[in-house]
């Protein structure tokens, strides 16, 4: 706490929230508003209808005022939503935003705890005396200021990139769009007609370039590569090798749209033993040649490598794409038989549902198989059989066709992963790039002044493509226009007297903040560039000597809240009941517990969750000190490995872990106390059973014998 903040008389306010009966229907309000009255430092505390409403806001603004509040705690839904509101009324009411505190007492308390109203209750209770707990130790911040330098550069010359450098120089900015090809237009060169639109590709593409050349404020880098990126927000050093001249581009903000390649099915049904055998770029490019003088007989696989045969995911796109050419074969050729052997048919929409209508009176076939028993393609003698079970009519069938296509996933290409690195942006398992936020954020990176749109996000047809690529043209505009922003405080910084000058930070950092340098009296310590940091704590949670902490996220502020969980210790005997502590990160972990409450699946109100932005930030010292705190067990969670929005800040996560885990084995302690889960933000009924099975596990256990936890010399 800095020494301002000690001198002060904390003051806290705790507006605890009905919201409607979303909360007080399943739990006390009235008797949780009164226990935070009898809490340390505590003044005034009122509970409200709905405290986000405009009432509940004005009552937070006044109680600041008129009981000269300096902390401010609320007590309702989740801060992923509704913190920066609260935040707002308490700077409106002159209160720095970072001195208030939420508590999650509706979608961690109140919805998964619906039929246990004591024991709900009892556990906002605590919710709101850990929070009030951390509350006492918040300090005032304050934001980094940055200029933003008005220009933009857009990685990636397809469709969602032409549109979004076309967007940004048609609100006057300075705009470069880099394109490693000779000519602009990915994938869209190879398409032939564009569904449901029924338009020429090549229309469409020659309309984008002409708009393009008549640009003034656009430069388009054809042949051209991106070299090197330093520098950070708004203040970016882009290197371009163009053939080989070097050119350096002083860049605001950053829009990456690399596209994605089609996957070649190497080694999957006959491809590559046949011409006959083609993907379905390769028919679409084949059509728009004229290629194919007389087709009688065409099959047509789905899912060919996506859906666990060589990727986990459904690529989106290949149904529309195959029904899409399915329709252009039977437009040229009305006779001829063609067939689409599926593992379920995806069309998204009701214009590609209709799409779907017209293939089948136009009488395209559709025959769904076995995803356990896939269809075989043999070649022998120059010539096709397709072997499949419909699974349907559960009849083995044969054919002979004169042409097999192959539906195959879209995949991220080599550029996007380079470039991936390069800006220091994560990838999710799928390897296509990760945005911040799938529902608050879906065209940002978590690192400011980062963009992304298109197919480098995932795979998407060339509408959805377009309306990324104007959405991230706003969002990149939005900070150009300001010329000056404000980004979060929650930055790390360095004691730089207990700094031994060890280097962990500099290795161990996903976004290159720290650096070693040597101050006038010769001593080497490290230096934070906080324009470049994003927060996740990761060098803190690792600095050998406590030199490190992460502001608005400390050491003390995570203590407090740990030794205010649970006051008691658990009861032994029948009347056992665990006490858990969670450690989560803010993006997946604790949204997957939120997505628990929202869809009101239940489980048993043992667990008090303490919130980090990365699971990075977790001390092995906070693991230890929530055992000496009465806790019984302890879940450690965060993103899945490859989807961390750090970049790679939980593999440190999984690395300390397994050092607590052999720890705890030293002592004595049984494994089953201290569990890692990952956890991302669409699991909440995995989170939900993570708790489940936890309870009953430690329940099985019996109150951890406390005496374990000393270290014998």
């Amino acid at each position: 706490m800095s020494e301002e903040s000690k001198k002060e008389e904390i003051r806290i306010g705790v507006f605890i929230c009905h919201c409607g009966a979303n909360i007080a229907g399943f739990l006390d309000v009235v008797e949780v508003t009164e226990y935070a009255k009898t809490l340390p430092h505590v003044v005034y505390a009122e509970h409200n209808l709905y405290t986000c409403a405009e009432d509940g806001l004005s009552a937070i603004r006044n109680a600041i005022k008129e009981h000269k509040l300096n902390r401010v705690v609320v007590a309702s839904c989740t801060p992923r939503t509704h913190e920066p509101l609260f935040r707002q009324a308490c700077e409106e009411a002159g209160l720095n935003k970072y001195l208030f505190e939420f508590a999650n007492i509706r979608d961690q308390c109140s919805w998964v705890h619906m039929k246990e109203w004591d024991k709900a209750t009892r556990k906002a209770k605590d919710l709101v005396r850990m929070s009030v707990a951390r509350a006492a130790l918040l300090e005032p911040q304050e934001e980094i200021k940055l200029d933003i330098y008005p220009a933009a550069l857009v990685i990636g010359g397809g469709v969602s990139g032409m549109t979004a450098a076309l967007s940004i120089a048609n609100q006057g900015f300075e705009t470069h769009l880099v394109e490693k090809e000779p000519e602009l237009g990915g994938m869209l060169r190879s398409l032939n007609r564009i569904f449901p639109e029924n338009r020429r590709a090549d229309e469409v593409l020659e309309e984008l370039k002409e708009r393009i050349g008549k640009a003034s404020n656009l430069t388009v880098h054809l042949s051209t590569s991106i070299k090197e990126v330093d520098g950070y927000y708004g203040n970016f050093q882009v290197t371009l090798d163009m053939g080989g001249q070097i050119e350096t581009l002083k860049i605001g903000t950053i829009i990456v749209a690399t596209g994605a390649s089609e996957m070649e099915p190497v080694g999957l049904y006959s491809y590559g033993e046949s011409p006959q055998i083609v993907t379905q770029r390769q028919l679409e490019m084949g059509l728009k040649e004229g290629k194919y003088k007389n087709l009688e007989n065409v099959v047509m696989i789905q899912c060919v490598g996506s859906r666990g045969e060589r990727v986990s995911y459904c690529s989106r796109v290949c149904c529309a794409t195959a029904i899409k050419n399915a329709l252009v074969i039977k437009e040229i050729f009305p006779e001829a038989r063609v067939e689409i052997l599926h593992n379920d048919i995806e069309v998204y929409g009701s214009r590609y549902e209709a799409n779907y209508q017209r293939a089948r009176e136009a009488g395209v076939l559709f025959k769904k198989y076995d995803p356990q028993a896939r269809p075989q393609v043999l070649v022998q003698d120059g010539e096709i059989t397709v072997r499949f079970h419909h699974q349907l009519m559960n009849r083995d069938m044969e054919y002979h066709p004169d042409l097999v296509v192959l539906s195959t996933p879209l995949v991220m290409n080599q550029e996007g992963i380079d470039v991936a690195k390069m800006l220091r942006v994560p990838l999710g398992s799928d390897q296509f790039m990760f945005e911040a936020h799938v529902k608050l954020r879906p065209v940002d990176f978590a690192t400011d002044g980062l963009y992304l749109c298109g197919t480098c996000h995932g795979p998407a047809d060339i509408t959805e493509s377009i309306s990324q690529a104007n959405a991230a043209a706003s969002h990149a505009v939005n900070p150009m226009i300001q010329r000056v922003v404000q980004t979060e405080a929650i930055t790390a910084y360095v004691n730089e007297e207990a700094c031994v000058g060890c280097g962990f930070c500099v290795w161990a950092c996903p976004f290159a903040a720290p650096a070693m340098v040597t101050r006038e009296d010769g001593k080497m310590v490290s230096r934070i560039n906080e324009a470049l940091c994003k927060g996740c704590g990761t060098c803190a949670a690792g600095c050998p000597s406590y030199a490190i902490t992460t502001r608005h996220f400390k050491n003390d502020q995570a203590l407090s809240m740990i030794h205010a969980a649970f006051p008691q210790p658990s009861r032994g005997g029948e009347e056992f009941d665990p006490q858990i502590i969670a450690f989560t990160c803010n993006w997946c972990s604790y949204a997957g517990a939120d997505l628990a409450g929202v869809s009101r699946f239940q489980y048993p109100p043992n667990i008090r969750i303490i919130r980090f932005m990365c699971s990075g930030r977790i001390d092995p010292m906070f693991v230890f000190e929530a055992f000496r705190s009465n806790a019984d067990a302890v879940l450690v969670s965060g993103c899945h490995i490859g989807d961390c929005h750090y970049i790679d800040a939980n593999h440190r996560t999984r690395e300390r872990f397994q050092a607590m885990q052999e720890i705890i084995a030293e002592m004595g302690i049984e494994p089953e106390r201290l569990r890692l889960a990952w956890i991302s933000a669409s699991e909440g009924e995995k989170f939900a059973q993570t708790i489940r099975e936890m309870v009953e596990e430690v329940r099985k256990l019996g109150p951890l014998d406390k005496s374990k936890l000393v270290v014998k010399a």
